[in-house]
């Protein structure tokens, strides 16, 4: 993508009633929307996230399946989710924003008990143990969702990364929580949820055509 469709899609951004951007300071000092994220929604309806969404693509197809759910694609890259607001409201999609920040500030963003369930799809896999704190299911971000999540509040990984699929799951063991699904080619399984069958990102769909295995891992984080 050119610098200049990057600037127009920045700008744009600015202009869309369904994308945040706080500053890094504002989220440190107290972020607005914390806790009051119904106020931005209208309604009491519950909230789901997608964690590094991209396009919004399966938070845009979520959306549209359940308009009774509030979603919130988050990413740090707005020129990446600009796609995914704009659809949202072509659209009319009142239940779907997208939030420009970095991950690992979830914490500061959502108050305690929140939010309903959490996606996260096709995360940079961080394979160099170097990179280990930026995996988005390490202890660290696990302890982050559990904060925000409500008791009983669902993950879901979905990844190409065979390497991401061993470690979660070796972590999830590891510390007790719960794996309520596990499966490493999804698309074999005749059993599979048809949540994470039905809704294929851009690139998930290349992976398919080359072949490439989807996993999938829903569980709940016990502390």
């Amino acid at each position: 993508m050119g610098s200049k469709n990057k600037l127009k899609r920045f700008r744009e951004n600015e202009t869309f009633p369904n994308v945040i951007q706080p500053s890094r300071k504002e989220v440190l000092e107290g972020f607005s929307l914390k806790g009051n994220w119904r106020k931005h929604f209208n309604n009491a309806n519950p909230i789901i996230l997608e964690l590094g969404c991209g396009k919004g693509e399966y938070t845009i197809d979520l959306a549209r399946k359940n308009p009774s759910i509030n979603y919130i694609g988050i990413d740090i890259k707005g020129a990446r989710f600009w796609r995914g607001a704009k659809t949202a409201l072509e659209e009319n999609l009142t239940n779907v924003a997208f939030l420009r920040t970095q991950i690992e500030l979830i914490d500061l963003l959502f108050s305690e008990n929140e939010i309903e369930e959490i996606w996260i799809t096709f995360p940079d896999p961080q394979i160099k143990y170097t990179r280990t704190k930026h995996r988005l299911t390490n202890a660290e971000f696990l302890k982050k969702y559990h904060h925000v999540l409500k008791p009983g509040g669902i993950v879901n990984l979905k990844t190409d990364s065979e390497f991401m699929h061993g470690y979660t799951l070796g972590l999830l063991h590891g510390e007790g929580h719960e794996i309520l699904y596990a499966h490493h080619d999804i698309y074999r399984n005749t059993h599979a949820p048809e949540e994470v069958t039905s809704t294929q990102t851009f690139y998930e769909k290349q992976y398919l055509e080359k072949g490439k295995p989807i996993t999938y891992i829903k569980f709940r984080i016990n502390y």
